[in-house]
């Protein structure tokens, strides 16, 4: 903990430091007009340290923060720690006698639903489910292991197939092989499929890439470090490597427990992926994602990462692999109802992160960026100096996926120290806010969240 002579890390720093409390508040000031079709739940998760700080913004506490449209009106917003037992206790998945438990862990980075489940994640432990029980949304029920059948951690980056409704995940790390197994649920949320993958060692991957017939696995070079995991200062247990090398594994979704075929890339780190599909009846994987050159210490940025293009022609075994554009940008997102299959658009946030905080909050032209994968062409919403956006979650207006509809983000405000959710027309980024629905309080800097419309 800091005292008032330390500053605090940056990642406590700001917008990063934690909120204190858990609050209710009903009926919020808008400013513009909700689009009427948005009935359901912005919910956002994200790094909330409970009663000591954090050592690396990757390990806060979760806290989920959500407000409750209903047909044009803001009715509330409510923020919840995921009550995992790490809140209570303080101790991680690997205890302190060096036992896993997959039912702890912080539950931190994103929040879906699945199966009519809606689920709190993390990638070291098992998912924590929320409750949307009226009175009592976003209360956390406990750990969700699939009926038992789950045995390792879970992804919080899952894929949600738009085809079939299936759930494909996956879960990595361990002191011991296998370092990764590849998971799928069926639609009604049973888990169906367990596989082990070989790889050679436990390296940190994040995300992963889903297309119609394949699932693409990234094993990139932040290795886990033992002597890191044993440090008593904490932090994040990965180094980057020089040696371990890059590459792309795709298997066949119709033969779940075949052989992987793997393709060299050239060495880099990609935290977040925005798309995949695939060309040439399916002998082509098109692969996007925001792109980092290395990691400094195997978790740490230095450059800012942008929108890269990976293509596996599967037939030739030759991959090629392109920059498309030199826009900064991070926590890429989609229409979730396309995922796996081609989307015109993709959007990126823009915005200082902890690791890169040395900035002054009234020169920031913090900004989201709608890639137009058609015409190769970027339109951006830049936000005042001072204010600063998160990730942005793609909000339908129509049944149709790759419609018209709006992204919702949460948008600090350091000239207020509080925030907003702002929702942007995405076939109008250029334009002013739809609408702005102030906040009572600050929602600090955080990672993923998801628009849960209604039933």
């Amino acid at each position: 903990m800091s005292t008032d002579k330390t500053p605090p890390p940056p990642h406590l720093a700001g917008n990063f430091a934690p909120v204190p409390d858990e609050i209710t508040v009903t009926e919020l000031e808008v400013t513009g007009a909700i689009p009427p079709e948005l009935t359901g739940w912005y919910l956002r998760n994200g790094p909330n340290p409970h009663e000591a700080a954090s050592a690396h913004w990757f390990t806060g506490d979760g806290m989920v923060h959500g407000v409750r449209l209903d047909a044009g009106r803001a009715t509330s917003y409510r923020n919840r720690w995921v009550r995992t037992p790490t809140l209570a206790t303080g101790v991680q998945v690997y205890g302190r006698d060096g036992e896993m438990n997959l039912a702890a862990g912080v539950a931190n980075t994103h929040v879906i639903r699945h199966a009519g489940r809606t689920l709190a994640l993390v990638e070291t432990s098992f998912p924590q489910e929320l409750s949307c029980a009226p009175g009592r949304e976003l209360d956390t029920v406990g750990p969700y292991d699939f009926d038992g059948r789950l045995r390792t951690p879970m992804t919080a980056h899952p894929k949600t197939c738009p085809v079939t409704g299936e759930l494909h995940f996956y879960g990595y790390g361990g002191l011991a092989a296998p370092y990764l197994t590849y998971h799928r649920a069926d639609a009604d949320g049973e888990l169906t499929v367990s596989r082990p993958i070989d790889v050679p060692a436990h390296t940190m991957m994040h995300d992963f890439y889903l297309t119609r017939n394949h699932v693409v696995f990234m094993d990139l070079p932040a290795v886990f470090s033992i002597e890191r995991a044993m440090d008593p200062d904490g932090g994040m247990p990965y180094v980057w490597s020089d040696t371990y090398g890059a590459r792309l594994g795709v298997l066949r979704r119709d033969d779940p427990y075949g052989d992987i075929r793997w393709f060299d890339i050239d060495p880099c780190y990609v935290f977040h992926t925005l798309n995949s599909y695939e060309e040439n009846e399916g002998r082509r994987l098109v692969l996007l994602g925001m792109r980092y050159p290395s990691l400094r210490d195997g978790v740490t940025v230095e450059t800012a990462a942008h929108l890269w293009r990976w293509t596996i022609d599967l037939t030739t075994g030759a991959i090629a692999e392109e920059q498309l554009d030199d826009h900064p940008g991070e926590f890429p997102r989609i229409d979730d109802r396309l995922a796996g299959l081609p989307a015109d658009f993709g959007h990126a946030t823009a915005a200082p992160v902890p690791e890169l905080a040395q900035y002054d909050p009234n020169e920031s032209r913090a900004a989201i960026h709608r890639y137009d994968l058609r015409k190769s062409s970027v339109a951006s919403h830049y936000f005042a100096p001072g204010r600063f956006p998160g990730e942005a979650a793609f909000a339908p207006a129509d049944d149709q996926p790759g419609g018209p509809g709006w992204l919702m983000t949460y948008v600090y405000d350091a000239s207020t120290d509080r925030s907003d959710l702002v929702v942007l027309d995405a076939d109008n980024l250029t334009r002013e806010p739809v609408a702005t629905i102030h906040l009572p309080r600050r929602v600090p800097a955080g990672f993923h969240g998801s628009w849960l419309a209604d039933a």
